[in-house]
């Protein structure tokens, strides 16, 4: 297992030990893989020379936003099409699903026309609305019917014995119960918002409305060179919120997935 496991912890290694080494030695050969005297001064670069602290806060409350919007939407809908027949419901989710064919280059066009006649370039909107109403959040939507399809019937029969209508039935029988649920949704459309690249590339043009993706591209010298090493400092820092929600949440994380039938 630990032969297995080093393609997948060498870059890692690689890219906390080389944010430590001076400039010229991170691409030196062979790579030092363990520095001898730590440029601590690299993580004090990466916030001082660039607004870091800054388009870190931007990728932090977009992905929360993100994440809390698309969890209350994805949540809302998965139960409609799980529990509520309406006409159209058979064929309405198919239709829905194929958002997931469609690559995000193929709308980004249209998408920045659209946002640019409504004023809202250089903004944080689009980064925020598109991805809770769009097509990110279908596999979201997915994830939660394929719960909500899992609820026993005598539940909500006993909660309408009790008098709760269809929204009561929803919030304190369903949801309830939608944890793990929750969970891997949350932690699918934090990664997915903190990861996002092409969109804040295309939407913002102020530097400091950049998110950290688009902003790690940006550590360059005067002459345009890389630096690589104040780039690697900056991107170590990026790894740790993921970390976080992933121990947070990973135990209803691998729960959900079995029990929304995602598990290979």
């Amino acid at each position: 297992m630990a032969v297995l496991a080093i393609p997948f912890v060498f870059p890692t290694w690689w890219m906390i030990t080389s944010s430590l080494l001076p400039e010229n030695e991170v691409l030196s050969y062979p790579p030092k893989l363990l520095p001898l005297h730590p440029q601590w001064s690299n993580y004090k670069a990466a916030f001082t020379n660039y607004p870091l602290a800054h388009q870190y806060l931007n990728s932090l409350y977009i992905a929360l936003l993100v994440t809390v919007g698309t969890m209350v939407f994805s949540s809302l809908a998965g139960y409609a099409f799980a529990r509520i027949p309406f006409p159209g419901n058979k064929f309405l989710f198919p239709l829905i699903l194929t958002g997931l064919l469609i690559p995000t280059e193929v709308t980004i066009i249209p998408l920045f026309k659209m946002v640019d006649s409504l004023g809202l370039t250089n903004t944080p909107w689009p980064l925020i609305v598109i991805p809770i109403f769009g097509a990110p959040s279908v596999l979201a939507t997915f994830i939660m019917r394929q719960f909500f399809l899992s609820v026993p019937d005598d539940l909500e029969d006993a909660g309408r014995i009790d008098g709760l209508r269809r929204f009561g039935l929803f919030y304190k029988v369903a949801l309830p119960l939608a944890r793990p649920a929750l969970a891997s949704v949350a932690i699918f459309t934090f990664l997915n918002t903190w990861n996002m690249y092409l969109e804040p590339l295309v939407y913002e043009t102020d530097k400091r409305n950049y998110t950290l993706p688009v902003a790690l591209t940006q550590y360059t010298d005067a002459y345009g060179s890389h630096l690589w090493n104040i780039q690697l400092a900056a991107s170590v820092t990026t790894v740790i919120p993921v970390l976080i929600v992933f121990i947070a949440a990973q135990r209803h994380f691998v729960e959900g997935l079995a029990q929304t039938g995602l598990k290979g």
